[in-house]
């Protein structure tokens, strides 16, 4: 068995860490779930009761959460350089973390159909979803990444987030969010990422 396991199905979140996966550069097996059958049968809820994905398995020890996955394999593969210095990490984490609830929850609510009232946008929190993305436009705005010049974790789980939501039309294209996004997945490993994952569905496809 191999040290690093990757559960995932190449048309779900899974493409995060396919891309985090690329970015880390250590060898790895996928392992392809399908979603009527595999996804919520037995072998794989041993490995996530919830029937979700993606998750990983490392040296025998689960992950499953897509922040959770990338915060961890930046540290478990420091040489990848994909987090700050832990003296260094306040922005990090907070962006890690700010798209993995306020961004994702507005964003599933909005594409749910679901907006809270005004009395009840404190029970929420993020509040309202334009006081989410403008939260995330502000900060982005003139910033290349969330740590500043260089590249990390927070910024493929963030413009994963925000590249998917403007491509499904649930978010207005504007221009900080446009440059931010294409300069992450300008990278190298998003490419190998992609490929991996289109033929990853090709196969799926022709063995249905």
């Amino acid at each position: 068995m191999a040290d690093l396991i990757f559960y995932t199905n190449p048309q779900s979140r899974g493409q995060i860490i396919r891309w985090m996966l690329e970015e880390v550069g250590e060898p790895y097996e996928t392992r392809l779930l399908d979603y009527a059958t595999t996804l919520k049968g037995p072998e794989y809820l041993a490995i996530n009761p919830m029937g979700k994905i993606p998750a990983i398995q490392h040296k025998g020890k689960v992950v499953t959460e897509v922040a959770a996955i990338c915060a961890y394999l930046a540290d478990a593969f420091p040489q990848a350089g994909l987090a700050p210095d832990t003296t260094d990490r306040a922005e990090y984490y907070r962006w890690l973390f700010f798209a993995a609830g306020p961004i994702e929850h507005a964003f599933s609510n909005k594409a749910a159909g679901f907006e809270p009232t005004t009395e009840r946008q404190r029970m929420f929190g993020y509040g309202n979803f334009d006081l989410t993305i403008d939260t995330a436009a502000n900060f982005l705005d003139g910033r290349d990444y969330v740590t500043g010049g260089k590249f990390s974790a927070a910024d493929l789980y963030l413009s994963s987030q925000l590249g998917f939501m403007m491509m499904f039309g649930m978010l207005e294209p504007r221009p900080a969010f446009q440059s931010y996004v294409a300069r992450c997945t300008g990278r190298e490993a998003y490419g190998r990422a992609k490929q991996r994952d289109e033929q990853a569905a090709e196969e799926m496809k022709a063995s249905a």
